[in-house]
């Protein structure tokens, strides 16, 4: 019974630190957490009310991730990213994903491509009701699972990872503009172009879809989103 309790408990506190991160993650993306500001785990902790353990592993999390970087003796920066960074990272990304959309396009089944349709609807649907974390575990979803159609566990790996450290930058300032909602809609787009079995249509589509989303970031970085209230542990 010892052995179950203890197995029960470090269930129960990796629960924690998925939320913890889960709702560090949503402070991110609402611009609670600026980027270059140092924030401690013990004070993070009192916020959420809970002990410093969990949120120091859900920090660590996130820097695994690229979203933030331990300072010794101080906490966690949230990471800057320029201007130079995200025209790397999507130039990055278009010479990954063009062609690889291309070749999944050739070999992918009806069945394949339609099995992410009610993703693409979830995109849509989370972008119109400004649900800001759905948005991007959708979007994260749909452009890996079309990738993965190609065959190449590696190279959905590395899109992931460019995805992490670029995909927060200006989505709320995107969301309040207005302007989410078309880009959430250019997914159906490719999906119907690839089902048609169109490859040039469907690598010129994720391609003005990766320049438009970088357009849109440009836009969103030039108007700051103003700190909004610190939000309950487990909100969504």
């Amino acid at each position: 019974m010892g052995d179950l309790k203890q197995i029960t408990l470090i269930t129960a506190q990796e629960r924690l630190r998925d939320q913890v991160a889960h709702a560090l993650r949503a402070a991110l993306v609402a611009g609670e957490l600026r980027p270059g500001r140092v924030y401690s785990a013990p004070g993070l902790a009192a916020d959420f009310g809970i002990s410093a353990t969990p949120v120091r592993e859900a920090m660590l999390d996130l820097a695994r991730e690229g979203l933030v970087e331990p300072v010794r003796n101080k906490g966690f920066r949230v990471t800057e990213v320029s201007e130079r960074d995200l025209d790397q990272y999507t130039e990055l990304r278009a010479l990954i994903e063009v062609p690889t959309i291309g070749h999944a396009t050739r070999i992918a089944t009806e069945t394949q491509l339609e099995a992410l349709r009610p993703v693409a609807d979830e995109i849509v649907e989370h972008a119109t009701n400004h649900h800001l974390i759905g948005y991007l575990d959708a979007d994260r979803r749909f452009h890996l699972g079309l990738l993965a159609l190609a065959g190449n566990d590696r190279l959905v790996e590395t899109v992931g990872d460019l995805r992490k450290r670029s995909r927060l930058y200006g989505l709320t300032r995107l969301d309040e503009l207005g302007m989410l909602v078309a880009s959430a809609q250019e997914h159906h787009e490719l999906l119907d172009l690839m089902l048609a079995g169109d490859v040039p249509a469907a690598e010129a589509c994720m391609a003005r879809h990766l320049g438009h989303v970088r357009s849109l970031w440009a836009q969103a970085r030039d108007e700051p989103v103003e700190p909004r209230p610190k939000r309950a542990l487990g909100s969504r």
